[in-house]
């Protein structure tokens, strides 16, 4: 049986177009094998929102080709679809496919392999493509979370991101095809699943004929799911009629991861960002207001190209004052092709880490004082797998998002647990199982 390795890059669309050609891979007769194991195809699934991505993505192109100098290499991704040319000329590179055509992979792999083919580049102007590739998934490795993608592309246009010239347009899933997939999961042992995409908050604006609420809410009434949870969203996605709606669905998540960037005015304007602070301040305070225990987490950007100290500082007391669950602090990189690349004013890289280190110790601080809260609370625990390095100890997280820590066993897995909140942490809580 020939045997393929994967390795994925990036966020959890592109884990989930993985799992979707790993399950094609295996229905062609492939056997999957760790990246680090020898196989006759390797798949890269890259990323290319960083500098630091595209250097891991070749980092893991020439692992695969030490592993087997003989074997097949597939680079598929946005790393793939950006710099085709340049991923060409990598030593051992057979086949690019960007972020369309994955569903043909294996029906490239069987050309090179045939030697109909040496090379093969699929890569294509993805501005053109205005329909959503299929890509299915009834299966996980962990049996507890599935991710479930309803959106590809983005048209925001943000100045700092690459994105919208790697995916594409935006294009939505039909929603028949959403629902067959979810009760497929269902079917399946899944207990929660998570509404993903490249910009999820523009699901249905293609069509004109169905909404992100509309589709949670067709979500929402699948047997068989216990929990939902969506995935980023902008401030302008949260209105009082989507609180309202949403806050009356006792499947769904009380978290909302969304995206900031910057807390001052002058910088998300120069990020053509679509909201303002005051804007962001309202969403938060909405959700506060109507959803108990709700948890509200975001991404921040430092060093924007003419972020001042006076804007960071701008940036860092309103972050302090907005008190988010969790922040994902990471440094502005410059990616070619951009608005941002070519403006004045770039942040010294010695600024950005001290920024950066800031916000991080802001973020555990804050992380820690939420988690806090819930000490002495019994809450429900989705568990899904026994720690790597500890024997008989399982995580979890809670509805809102918070990592819990136990004994338990293997009975523990898969299952929602009574769970009594002892000791906090800036990474999560220790608990103890607690009969209801």
């Amino acid at each position: 049986m020939k045997k393929a390795a994967f390795y994925t890059l990036g966020c959890k669309v592109n884990q989930y177009d993985t799992e979707a050609m790993i399950r094609i891979f295996e229905d062609s007769g492939y056997e999957i094998v760790d990246f680090d194991k020898k196989a006759d195809v390797y798949v890269i699934n890259t990323c290319t929102v960083t500098n630091l991505s595209d250097r891991k993505s070749r980092q893991m192109i020439s692992r695969a080709r030490t592993a087997n100098p003989e074997a097949i290499i597939a680079v598929v991704g946005c790393y793939a679809q950006t710099a085709s040319e340049e991923v060409a000329k990598i030593p051992g590179v057979n086949l690019i496919i960007g972020t369309k055509d994955r569903s043909k992979i294996v029906e490239y792999i069987k050309e090179i392999e045939s030697g109909r083919r040496t090379n093969i580049n699929t890569v294509d102007n993805i501005m053109k493509i205005h329909d959503f590739e299929e890509l299915k998934i009834d299966s996980y490795k962990e049996r507890t979370r599935a991710y479930i993608k309803i959106q590809e592309g983005c048209s925001q246009f943000c100045a700092y991101c690459i994105i919208p010239y790697a995916r594409g347009p935006v294009r939505s899933r039909e929603p028949e095809a959403v629902l067959n997939e979810v009760k497929k999961l269902a079917a399946a042992g899944f207990r929660e699943v998570v509404i993903t995409g490249i910009h999820v908050a523009s699901y249905g604006k293609d069509k004109g004929n169905i909404s992100l609420l509309d589709i949670i809410k067709k979500i929402h009434e699948v047997e068989g799911i216990d929990r939902i949870r969506l995935g980023s969203i902008e401030p302008t996605t949260v209105t009082e009629q989507f609180v309202d709606e949403i806050s009356g669905m006792d499947k769904f998540c009380p978290h909302f991861h969304i995206s900031l960037q910057s807390g001052c005015d002058e910088t998300l304007k120069r990020m053509n960002r679509k909201y303002n602070t005051q804007d962001y301040r309202k969403s938060v305070e909405l959700l506060r207001s109507r959803i108990p225990d709700v948890a509200i987490t975001t991404d921040v950007m430092v060093g924007f190209p003419g972020e001042t100290d006076e804007e960071f500082e701008i940036t860092y007391r309103y972050l302090d004052e907005i008190s988010f669950a969790k922040m994902h602090i990471f440094k502005y990189s410059r990616r070619k092709g951009t608005p941002a690349a070519v403006m004045k004013n770039q942040v010294d890289p010695k600024v950005k880490e001290e920024r950066s280190k800031r916000l991080i110790e802001l973020s555990d601080r804050k992380a820690y004082e939420f988690n806090k809260r819930f000490v002495g609370r019994i809450m429900p625990v989705l568990f899904e797998k026994e720690l790597k390095d500890e024997s008989k100890i399982y995580e979890g997280h809670t509805t809102n998002y918070i990592r819990v820590v136990c004994n338990g066993d293997n009975s523990f897995k898969g299952e929602i647990l009574n769970i009594r909140m002892l000791e906090a942490s800036k990474d999560h809580i220790k608990g103890e199982f607690a009969e209801y």
